[in-house]
């Protein structure tokens, strides 16, 4: 099912169930996808643009959690953990540490990569394979484990 044909239907059962929460997320996904869409001159966004959208949306939401959580702005932290966890569910399922793991060793060896200094080659030949299905910071740091 297309993801703006699973908010759509997300969104009339939230309104049943009166769950404002859920509601004003999806609601915020719906109009970021609409804005890229206009942005882009498209009718329809591919599955690709929609999971870098859903993925924007995700990483402003973990930003902004940190900051709250560092300034002490319990309220705000709660709000913004029960809106990751309602993102979380349009997101592909997560690639565990283990299958991470592998795919940044064979992208490590198709790129012929031996040193610190092939990061970026690496980060951008993994990128697209883990998109939307694992964190850059995560990946990032398994690269590094891994150039060493």
């Amino acid at each position: 099912m297309a993801l703006l044909e699973q908010l759509n239907q997300d969104m009339k059962q939230a309104m049943k169930k009166k769950d404002k929460e859920t509601l004003s997320v999806i609601r915020m996904v719906k109009a970021s996808l609409q804005n890229e869409s206009i942005k882009l001159g498209k009718d329809a966004l591919s599955e690709d643009e929609e999971l870098t959208i859903l993925s924007r949306e995700l990483k402003q939401r973990k930003d902004s959690l940190h900051e709250f959580k560092s300034a002490g702005r319990d309220d705000l932290v709660e709000k913004l953990e029960t809106e990751i966890n309602i993102l979380q569910e349009y997101m592909p399922k997560q690639l565990t540490n283990d299958e991470l793991e592998a795919i940044v060793q064979s992208t490590i060896q198709e790129v012929n990569a031996t040193s610190k200094k092939d990061i970026g080659k690496v980060m951008s030949a993994v990128m697209p394979k883990v998109k939307g299905k694992a964190d850059g910071s995560q990946i990032n740091k398994l690269v590094q484990k891994h150039l060493n």
